[in-house]
């Protein structure tokens, strides 16, 4: 599935597509079956030119699992996700269960300081759009492999901050308003997993930037950021590429100054 919005813009990583199937595609990278792995992770690799699946086993670590749209992993986090997110749970830590945990996950005792405290991280997370997708496979595929039978869920493209901007005016070329594009709080997998598939329930849907948590940024190059699209609205960007800015001087000098670095 070729995309006019990367022929325009040209990003250094290829545009990924997210399908929602039953079928697990040949070849595709796979993390062992309640082993931890970085959902994130498995978008580079599908940037990169790898097909990545995920199922109801091998979604890599409870976020990982929420983001994906396997339901609410964070029923059974060890120490509560709302200290885990905020300010820790030492007691926890003082179990049997807890001393064995916290060697290979430190923060279970100190938190991560994203929030302020529990009560708010509660909050927070039963604000969550939590999901449990009809199909056994989330699957990662570079959009170019898409096949002519398989329709995406979500397209997401990796994006420095020249590329960002054409997205988020494409974003609002054809539609009223001036909020078709937002950036929630949430880990990287939620944003480009149960975040857009949310937006893509809605009438009118919006693009959601991510890869702002900052426990994964250290997986991106410095200056990425992602930008997630219900396949509803991509298809309406994609439609609007020709006539565009995109096709003006003005983004033609960005691009320039792109391919000079």
């Amino acid at each position: 599935m070729k995309s006019k919005i990367a022929q325009a813009i040209q990003p250094k990583y290829l545009p990924v597509a997210v399908i929602l199937t039953n079928e697990k595609p040949q070849g595709a990278t796979q993390f062992q079956e309640n082993k931890f792995g970085c959902v994130a992770a498995m978008l580079n690799t599908a940037a990169k030119g790898r097909t990545a699946a995920f199922d109801r086993k091998t979604f890599g670590c409870p976020g990982g699992g929420v983001g994906l749209g396997f339901g609410n992993r964070y029923t059974h986090f060890p120490g509560g996700i709302e200290n885990f997110l905020s300010t820790g749970n030492p007691e926890f830590c003082k179990t049997e269960l807890g001393q064995k945990l916290v060697q290979q996950m430190p923060l279970l005792e100190d938190g991560e300081h994203y929030l302020k405290n529990p009560e708010i991280a509660k909050k927070m997370v039963g604000s969550m759009p939590m999901t449990d997708v009809p199909t056994e496979y989330v699957v990662f595929k570079p959009l170019e492999n898409v096949a002519e039978d398989e329709v995406p869920h979500v397209v997401i493209f990796l994006a420095n901050p020249d590329q960002l901007t054409a997205l988020v005016v494409l974003a609002h070329y054809e539609r009223d308003g001036y909020d078709n594009v937002i950036a929630p709080f949430g880990s990287a997998c939620q944003h480009i997993g149960i975040v857009t598939y949310q937006e893509g329930e809605s009438e009118k849907p919006r693009a959601v930037i991510g890869l702002t948590d900052i426990t994964i940024r250290k997986m991106f190059d410095k200056d990425i950021l992602s930008f997630s699209v219900p396949y509803k609205m991509y298809l309406e960007m994609e439609a609007n590429v020709e006539g565009s800015f995109l096709e003006e001087h003005g983004w033609e000098n960005i691009l320039k100054r792109n391919q000079n670095t």
